[in-house]
């Protein structure tokens, strides 16, 4: 890489909402205090993550059994439990609710704790479907309260680095997008390239989906089938370089810049690759999960990022905004419905996950 074009590579970016001076960096420690609706895994971990953030204290916690609720407030040092999920939300105690409860419920529970006057952070995949998450921002809008779709990727330091490096040129003009996981997860992706705009079109096959967007861009998705071995990168492949999110490209701790004198670097250079630039940004250590899904300390930042958004007084997170969230739930929808990828799936599950391993 010429010297010019390192010293355009950003490094240690600020998270979006400091980048953009929405917020302050200090500002995580505004003081919130959070009451937990359900008392699950995700749940769990999301309390170990949150406590790490200097202004948030876990007040309250609320499942459908009140001993389970009463356990878990027990094994965490929670000062109240409620069996009622409604009698939480209506706790003088609490400012903003964590809903890690099921899909088939979320709606339900981010409406009753907006009604209530609470903020909200909900787990992904925050809806089942389109319909539902409207009504859960249209209850929130009403309510003049914060409906955070936990798409907690965005806020991961490493996304947060690709966003400014696209932002900045460096790769040139991003012409491709390439990413492989799950659908809700690779069409994010995408949208941090090409915005949140509707593409021009989609196509879906068993495990694929392509997006075209104007001026020939398009994202090349794939949601390899369940169990495999996947490499789970993003890449954002430009006029003049290339950005990778590496493995676990959902939640990333290091991104490699590839950006050679021409391109494409193989063909233009004797078959000799781009330099790679790499940089790390490892899990925060002041947090500490037992038996954690990888790399859930950084919970951490999204956590951080409501704290400073709230004190702000704003009612979204730039870093994934109502529009991302509307955007990735219809393309979503479209690929659940498609009749090749039902037709799909049902063969997977025929294959693979009716069968017993004893």
């Amino acid at each position: 890489m010429n010297e010019k074009a390192k010293d355009k590579i950003p490094t240690k970016p600020l998270p979006l909402d400091v980048r953009l001076g929405l917020t302050k960096a200090e500002d995580v420690g505004y003081p919130l205090r959070w009451g937990i609706l359900g008392a699950g895994e995700i749940s769990r971990q999301w309390v170990h993550a949150v406590r790490a953030c200097e202004g948030a204290t876990v007040a309250a916690v609320a499942a459908r059994d009140s001993n389970r609720a009463k356990q878990f407030a027990e094994k965490f040092g929670i000062e109240s439990s409620f069996g009622d999920y409604a009698e939480m939300v209506q706790s003088s105690q609490v400012d903003i609710v964590f809903v890690g409860t099921i899909p088939e419920v979320q709606k339900d529970h981010v409406i009753l704790a907006a009604n209530a006057g609470k903020h909200v952070l909900c787990e992904k995949p925050f809806s089942q479907n389109p319909r539902e998450a409207r009504e859960m921002y249209k209850a929130a809008d009403k309510a003049k309260v914060m409906a955070q779709h936990g798409m907690w990727t965005r806020f991961f330091p490493a996304v947060e680095h690709a966003r400014l490096a696209i932002e900045s040129g460096i790769i040139g003009d991003v012409l491709m997008v390439q990413a492989d996981f799950s659908a809700e997860y690779t069409i994010q992706a995408a949208l941090i390239a090409f915005g949140s705009g509707a593409p021009q079109s989609m196509s879906v096959t068993g495990s694929s989906i392509v997006l075209e967007y104007e001026e020939d861009r398009s994202a090349i998705l794939s949601t390899p089938p369940y169990p495999s071995e996947f490499p789970e990168v993003v890449e954002f492949i430009g006029s003049l370089g290339r950005i990778t999110l590496e493995q676990p490209a959902h939640c990333p701790t290091a991104i490699t810049i590839r950006v050679p004198k021409k391109t494409p670097s193989r063909y233009m250079n004797s078959n000799t690759p781009a330099p790679a630039n790499r940089y790390e940004y490892p899990i925060p250590d002041s947090v500490c999960i037992p038996m954690a899904f990888p790399n859930q300390q950084g919970f951490l930042y999204e956590a951080e990022a409501v704290h400073r958004c709230l004190a702000a007084g704003l009612l979204e997170c730039p870093q994934f905004t109502k529009t991302d969230s509307l955007r990735v739930i219809d393309l979503v929808a479209e690929v659940q419905k498609n009749p090749k990828r039902q037709a799909y799936l049902k063969k997977l599950r025929a294959k693979y996950m009716s069968k017993s391993p004893h």
